[in-house]
């Protein structure tokens, strides 16, 4: 699609990735965004995942999570081989990734950094997250999202 390319939706083309690109319209301040950007592109909840930067005993690390729970820190600290985690900051986290908040895709960041996608990923056949633009949600497989992120699955979310 025209106009839409972004750093992931370049890797995926690159790497002849087989995905598909969702347009939606929802206020990133918008209470309860993860809910409604689902509800936008008609699929379960469970299926839409967020990225969420996070600082891993002072290292930055990426995790993948449905847009219905939250992230679990202790988990997470857990699965990267660590002892605290807290989110980073949002300048922090846009710097290391070249995204803007609402719109941090796994794929494509500026930085490798350390990814961890929940486990309940691998129970869908696809799953959608954010393409790196606001309002741009892609589908792929979470094998895919785990090959091409070099992942951990680990369960992540809480709630």
């Amino acid at each position: 699609m025209a106009g839409q390319g972004t750093p992931a939706t370049a890797l995926l083309t690159k790497r002849r990735v087989a995905h598909s690109t969702h347009p939606y319209d929802v206020s990133p301040d918008a209470p309860n965004y993860g809910a409604l950007v689902a509800a936008a592109l008609g699929v379960p909840p469970e299926r839409v995942f967020k990225t969420l930067v996070t600082v891993v005993d002072g290292a930055l690390a990426v995790a993948v999570v449905p847009v219905t729970g939250e992230l679990d820190l202790k988990a997470l600290a857990a699965a990267v081989g660590g002892k605290r985690a807290t989110l980073a900051d949002r300048a922090a986290a846009e710097r290391a990734t070249g995204y803007v908040r609402g719109g941090i895709s796994p794929l494509g960041q500026r930085k490798r950094l350390p990814t961890v996608l929940d486990s309940s990923a691998l129970t869908f056949p696809t799953i959608y997250v954010s393409a790196g633009r606001r309002g741009l949600q892609l589908q792929l497989t979470p094998a895919d999202l785990v090959a091409l992120t070099d992942a951990d699955t680990a369960p992540l979310a809480a709630g």
